[in-house]
């Protein structure tokens, strides 16, 4: 799995906003979908780079793509 360090839940979802993903709910992780995926990003500062490496890939979005649009 590739990794992705250093980012934080925040960074996250303003990086996923850009492609087309909202938030749908929140509570202790963040639900956010682009109508077709649904992504469960955990509340933490930082998250897991290999956590981070499989939201990026489940959003469609390869690790260069994702690290773009931070």
């Amino acid at each position: 799995m590739p990794k992705i360090p250093g980012i934080n839940h925040e960074q996250a979802v303003k990086a996923l906003k850009k492609v087309g993903f909202e938030v749908v709910r929140q509570s202790g992780h963040i639900i956010m979908t682009d109508g077709s995926r649904i992504l469960t990003i955990p509340r933490a500062n930082p998250i897991n780079a290999f956590t981070m490496g499989g939201i990026a890939k489940d959003a469609g979005l390869s690790i260069e793509e994702f690290k773009k649009l931070l």
